[in-house]
């Protein structure tokens, strides 16, 4: 994964998507952000390009040697008990983490996200989307389930956050993907999707990604392979919620 999240074409993709929808809700916006199950810290160095003082907290000691590696500041920590007091930042992010089997309570840990986060905050979820989509990736990197959109606006909303945008993203290629799956089903293959394919590949599902980014900007997309929602916290607005000192609790690297 560290290898394959600065340019494989579904992680720089789903880079684009993510944070094309966060950019149009903070416009200029400064603000302390975290990233929630950071993994090797790739989208802390994304945050922290946008002017915002980014810290990631993860579970797996060699998530944060990695952050470490790449610079960025990185907590050890649980998403069910964040070590952070209440409101802490301005946005939040969790990318393809609250579906692992490591999360038991899905609802549990988004409403820690939702604790941390000032009033007027922003939270951003994504999750891989569908469960007929379940494969062989899917056992490799411990899933416990696949959302429809749906389920995952439920998570949030029983967290009193209220929702900004919804979509499935990932639409373009679902044809080749579901085939894909079929396959693996049929051959018994095991092991992770990660990988880098050769570069005419990278370049057109990497395209296929921007494509649908654009196409974000103002609409939906009815199904894809993965989920993405964009929730804002009740309260005043997080350009003019006060900064606490942040005291974590846990190991960090910085």
């Amino acid at each position: 994964m560290f290898r394959a999240e600065e340019s494989q074409w579904w992680y720089a993709g789903q880079r684009v998507i993510a944070f094309g929808l966060l950019d149009r809700e903070l416009g200029e916006s400064a603000g302390r952000a975290l990233d929630a199950g950071c993994g090797s810290g790739r989208n802390l160095l994304e945050l922290g390009r946008r002017g915002r003082a980014a810290v990631g907290v993860d579970l797996a000691p060699e998530a944060l040697a990695f952050c470490r590696h790449r610079g960025v500041a990185a907590v050890r920590g649980d998403l069910l008990a964040l070590p952070f007091p209440d409101a802490s930042f301005d946005v939040v992010t969790s990318f393809d983490v609250i579906y692992h089997r490591w999360v038991r309570d899905d609802r549990a840990a988004v409403r820690e996200l939702a604790r941390v986060l000032c009033p007027g905050g922003l939270l951003l979820v994504r999750v891989p989307a569908l469960s007929w989509l379940w494969g062989a990736h899917d056992a490799a990197v411990h899933s416990r389930h696949r959302y429809t959109l749906g389920e995952l606006r439920s998570v949030l909303a029983d967290s009193g956050l209220e929702p900004r945008r919804g979509s499935y993203c990932n639409t373009l290629l679902l044809p080749l993907l579901a085939t894909r799956r079929l396959l693996d089903r049929w051959l018994k293959r095991e092991g992770s999707d990660v990988a880098t394919l050769p570069a005419p590949f990278e370049w057109l599902f990497g395209a296929a990604l921007r494509l649908e980014a654009r196409w974000l900007a103002r609409h939906s997309l009815p199904v894809g392979a993965s989920a993405v929602a964009l929730a804002r916290k009740p309260g005043a607005s997080a350009g003019g919620a006060s900064k606490p000192r942040l005291e974590s609790r846990g190991e960090t690297h910085e």
